[in-house]
C-alpha cells in the first residue's frame, strides 16, 4: 500500500456533525467524522488548509448533496489502501444514489461469494465516507450495520438519499 504524502484539511458544518475532509495535491484522500481519530484510516496528521482548490470542491459539492441538488460527485479521488480495499472501495461508486446493497450482494458483484467478511472488513476501512458511499451497504436483512459515522447517520444518509428529491442540477 502506498503512503500518502503532503495532507491538508478542511473541517466543514453538515446535516451529519462536523467532518474533516482531507485531500492531498492528487484529490480527496478522506472525510472523517466529528472526533474521528486518524486511527481507522491509518492517515498521518495534515496540516489545515481551508483554501485547499480540492477541499473547496469537496465542500461545495457535499453541500449541494444535502440539499438535494446532486446524486454524484465529480471529485478526484485519492484511494490508498491494499488493492482488494481499494477494489471494493470502487465498486461501492457503482451503486446508485437511493440503492442500497447488501455484503453479500457486493462481493457477488466482486467475483467471490465467499469473501463477504472481507467486505465488510475493507468497507470498515472506508476513508472517503459519503463520497465513496459505504453507507448504501446494509445487511442481509436490510437491517443497517456497521457504520464508522454511527448507525444514525448512517440512516441520516439514506433517509436523505431516499426522501423526496428535489430536482437534480447534475
Amino acid at each position: 500500500m502506498k503512503a500518502y504524502q503532503h495532507l491538508v484539511y478542511k473541517d466543514v458544518s453538515s446535516p451529519v456533525g462536523f467532518i474533516r475532509l482531507i485531500a492531498t495535491d492528487t484529490g480527496l484522500a478522506a472525510i472523517l467524522w466529528e472526533g474521528e481519530a486518524y486511527k481507522r484510516t491509518k492517515l498521518p496528521t495534515p496540516e489545515k488548509d481551508d483554501e485547499a482548490p480540492i477541499l473547496l470542491k469537496t465542500e461545495q459539492q457535499l453541500a449541494e448533496y444535502f440539499e438535494k441538488k446532486r446524486t454524484t460527485f465529480d471529485i478526484p479521488l485519492d484511494l490508498k489502501g491494499t488493492e482488494f480495499q481499494v477494489k471494493v472501495w470502487e465498486a461501492l461508486l457503482g451503486i446508485p444514489y437511493g440503492v442500497t446493497k447488501t455484503y453479500g450482494e457486493l462481493a457477488r458483484l466482486l467475483g467471490d461469494t465467499k469473501a463477504v467478511r472481507a467486505v465488510g472488513g475493507a468497507l470498515n476501512k472506508n476513508p472517503i465516507s459519503i463520497v465513496v458511499p459505504c453507507h448504501r451497504v446494509v445487511g442481509a436483512s436490510g437491517k443497517l450495520v456497521g457504520f464508522a459515522g454511527g448507525l444514525n447517520n448512517k440512516s441520516t444518509l439514506l433517509d436523505l438519499e431516499n426522501s423526496q428529491r428535489a430536482p437534480m442540477l447534475f
